[in-house]
């Protein structure tokens, strides 16, 4: 509440008392809180993280889910030099229907995670969320975040006006490319791919389709030729794996195939999956298929990530899940996935011995 608008304090998003004895982040005008077990669940068995969460208060929630100084001994124990931090509470924000007041808690979340960041500054790397109330706001959130040391933008699933491949989003991709801010897009951003969608069957039929949302987003951008118009614009879907996205790729050029002599549809100048290929990168944490699937996409394009602190973070195993995870591939691509593709991407500084991407919860 600190971080806020005046205006808003008295209304920003709080950890509330549930009636059942647990505590929560409430955030007005979004049906559901957010619970707290699900922010921080890491390195908890099933058993373990189901009994926590019946208990759960903000003062359990250990403090590297939030502080900078004390997340480092977490990262030292898995391996991890440095970290780039997406928003949790964010995440659910980016669905808010209050434009105005999404963009108040975003820009506290900014201030924030800069604060949060600075505690140390050589480790631990931030994505600012902007609400994208305009494109002039949006261009005005994007060099504001350059200005505050942020690495790239986290952005809702769906904008205000139009959608992302509107010529009228040009001025902004323009703007993110001369900044070199990767523009980045989480699961669980926009309706689209809500866990409270309604859905056939059994509830973890929801979950699986969760990542749709974001493979919307890369063929709004490819087929909407915005990286034609743009060719050093670069997306990042993130937490939605990357497995999949060998017959991603397949699957857009049969349809230009099918469609148009050549595969080449109006206004774009090569097939679909070329343009993935040099403009959409990926993130995951514990994705078999996407390190078996190397022969049928760029390694380039990939950037592992552990979760931490969420419930499907690899934290505190992923140095043995990777072993087992890498152990075929080249080191030079082991190399890549784990730190270089990170650290050329988001433009981090050198000297850093590994590099990863996860999520963090937000506390604006």
């Amino acid at each position: 509440m600190d971080y806020i608008d005046p205006k808003y304090r008295d209304n920003a998003p709080r950890v509330v008392e549930q009636p059942d004895g647990t505590e929560a982040f409430v955030v007005p005008g979004m049906k559901r809180p957010v619970a707290l077990g699900f922010i921080d669940g890491a390195g908890f068995s099933i058993k373990e993280r189901n009994a926590r969460a019946k208990r759960l208060k903000f003062s359990d929630v250990r403090e590297a889910a939030y502080g900078g100084r004390a997340r480092l001994p977490y990262m030292d124990q898995d391996g991890i030099a440095a970290e780039i931090i997406y928003a949790s509470v964010g995440m659910g924000l980016c669905m808010h229907r209050d434009a105005e007041y999404k963009d108040a808690c975003m820009k506290a979340y900014n201030r924030w995670l800069q604060a949060m960041c600075n505690e140390a500054p050589d480790r631990i790397f931030g994505l600012a969320q902007t609400a994208v109330l305009s494109v002039d706001s949006a261009i005005e959130d994007f060099r504001r975040a350059k200005e505050m040391g942020m690495v790239g933008m986290m952005m809702p699933g769906r904008p205000i006006h139009e959608d992302y491949d509107h010529p009228d989003y040009d001025a902004l991709w323009e703007c993110a490319t001369d900044l070199g801010l990767p523009i980045c897009f989480h699961i669980l951003t926009s309706r689209d791919g809500s866990l409270n969608m309604p859905h056939r069957g059994h509830e973890m039929n929801n979950f699986l389709g969760i990542i749709r949302a974001v493979q919307d987003v890369v063929g709004l951008m490819v087929l909407g030729g915005v990286f034609e118009r743009h060719p050093k614009l670069k997306l990042v879907c993130a937490e939605g794996d990357a497995g999949w996205m060998p017959h991603y790729m397949y699957r857009m050029d049969h349809a230009a195939k099918f469609n148009v002599e050549g595969g080449v549809i109006n206004g774009l100048s090569k097939l679909p999956s070329e343009y993935i290929k040099s403009n959409v990168w990926m993130t995951f944490q514990d994705d078999l298929t996407a390190f078996n699937s190397l022969h049928l996409m760029p390694y380039t394009q990939l950037l592992w990530a552990s979760d931490f602190p969420h419930t499907d973070s690899t934290w505190p195993r992923s140095q043995q899940l990777l072993a087992e995870h890498t152990a075929h591939l080249q080191e030079h691509q082991r190399q890549a996935i784990m730190r270089e593709n990170a650290a050329k991407l988001f433009q981090l500084p050198a000297g850093t011995e590994s590099w990863r991407m996860h999520d963090k919860a937000a506390a604006a």
